[in-house]
């Protein structure tokens, strides 16, 4: 320890801070991120990496943000519960149904079917029934470890992100030796928008959300070092980010560059885990195939557990229903929607995340800003409302609900068409705010001097 006139100077090592941004890294890092990048480079083809670029905004650069907002804020309920203690109680629950059982654990149980059992399946087996059939199985482990997960989900997740590391490395430059392709022209939205659509392609991964549940833990374990000045936190809590961050960009870099030498070779495929599994496939036939489908269904399995446990553990602590029950109801739900398909969940979950991924934007750069708010409820309220109205709204004109002249006014803000309608409301409500807010600072000034 250092000490400069009386005042203790307290900061992570190098290797802590290393050991904490590995950490963070793992905890972000999940299955699931595994299948959007490629699915982005074989959709966006020569418009890839203009698109990866505004992918890593939402896909890396908010989730980053995200945990050190939560870290400064002191927890998620905290920082929510500037704009109003109901909104934060109603906007956690919203986050942990959408990274629980109602999207990221259903996906997690149904990417291994899509990479492990699907591709394989002899003509006269109905893919439907075999799903039904491997999504009990699935969920009958995930149900078992959950009620005593202890260290198990620590331990695996140090086993088995290493091992999915080396496999993204092993396949990354069998690519680089022989090449199995070269990029092919952008489809879609990719091809007019594709930095709009690598963007809202960052909500898929869902981090953003989960990041301001991880930020307390990150706080929490840097304070376990023996550090206790919030601005060292908050020091190691950024550089910790940095370098979870900086693994993030590059995984879904080089899974990214795979998706579009795959896309020109075989065409496009329905999502993420088949554009992987052609690659693999290619490169190194069935054996490589098998052992990426085997890596996948034990990370699922891990980030389902995690999940599952997470969310059980949150909601047993403010209802009267026990851990173990929540983790039968979870464990049900999750069964059930994981058998809607991989493609199935991921059309579901846009609307979702059209409606709060924008607000928890938002909800990050307000409390990243606290220092200019100064905690002005005001402030915090109009833009977290004039976000949500838009973003809602959007999200249920997706879904086919349409509300008159209200639809029509949102549908005519800019950006809309590119799915950022809210964008120009959202830092409306901070100016509006900024501005009360010094009126009202004046005000109080001409008052005292009068008195």
């Amino acid at each position: 320890m250092n000490f400069i006139r009386g005042t203790q100077l307290e900061k992570l090592t190098k290797k802590d801070v290393f050991l904490v941004g590995l950490m963070l890294f793992s905890m972000f890092f999940g299955a699931g991120n595994l299948i959007f990048p490629p699915f982005l480079g074989q959709s966006a083809g020569e418009q890839t990496w203009i698109a990866m670029g505004a992918f890593a905004i939402t896909a890396v650069g908010f989730p980053i943000l995200g945990v050190v907002a939560v870290a400064r804020s002191g927890g998620l309920t905290q920082l929510a519960s500037r704009v109003h203690p109901w909104f934060a109680g109603v906007f956690t629950v919203s986050i942990y149904l959408a990274i629980g059982p109602f999207l990221a654990i259903p996906r997690a149980g149904s990417l291994p079917f899509e990479m492990a059992v699907a591709p394989y399946l002899s003509k006269g087996v109905s893919p439907a029934s075999a799903m039904v059939i491997y999504t009990v199985l699935f969920f009958a482990v995930n149900f078992w470890l959950s009620l005593s997960p202890g260290e198990l989900i620590d331990r695996m997740g140090k086993i088995l992100t290493p091992i999915l590391l080396i496999l993204i490395f092993v396949i990354f430059g069998g690519a680089l030796i022989y090449p199995i392709g070269s990029y092919g022209a952008a489809v879609g939205t990719y091809q007019a928008a594709p930095f709009v659509q690598g963007f809202l392609d960052g909500y898929l991964t869902m981090d953003t959300l989960a990041a301001l549940i991880f930020g307390i833990i990150v706080s929490v374990s840097i304070r376990s070092k023996g550090i206790k000045d919030e601005k060292a936190v908050v020091a190691g809590t950024i550089q910790a980010g940095v370098i979870a961050g900086g693994f993030l960009f590059l995984i879904y870099a080089m899974l990214a560059h795979l998706g579009a030498m795959g896309g020109a070779e075989f065409g496009l495929a329905k999502n993420g885990a088949q554009t992987l599994t052609h690659v693999v496939t290619t490169l190194y036939g069935f054996p490589g195939a098998v052992l990426l489908a085997v890596i996948f269904t034990l990370a699922c399995i891990s980030t389902s557990v995690g999940l599952t446990a997470a969310c059980s553990q949150y909601f047993s602590e403010r209802t009267p229903l026990s851990y173990g029950l929540w983790v039968g109801v979870i464990t049900l739900i999750s069964m059930l929607l994981a058998n809607m398909g991989l493609t199935k969940i991921l059309v579901v979950s846009i609307p979702v995340l059209v409606a709060i991924y924008p607000i928890a934007i938002m909800l990050i750069l307000l409390g990243l800003a606290d220092q200019v708010i100064q905690g002005d409820v005001f402030t915090y309220r109009i833009t977290v409302i004039l976000t949500g109205v838009v973003s809602i709204i959007d999200a249920l004109g997706q879904s086919g609900i349409h509300l008159g002249k209200l639809s029509q006014i949102i549908t005519s803000l800019p950006l809309y068409e590119q799915g950022l309608g809210w964008v120009l409301p959202a830092f409306s409500g901070i100016v509006v705010g900024l501005l009360v807010k010094g009126m009202r600072k004046k005000r109080s000034t001409r008052e005292f001097v009068r008195s």
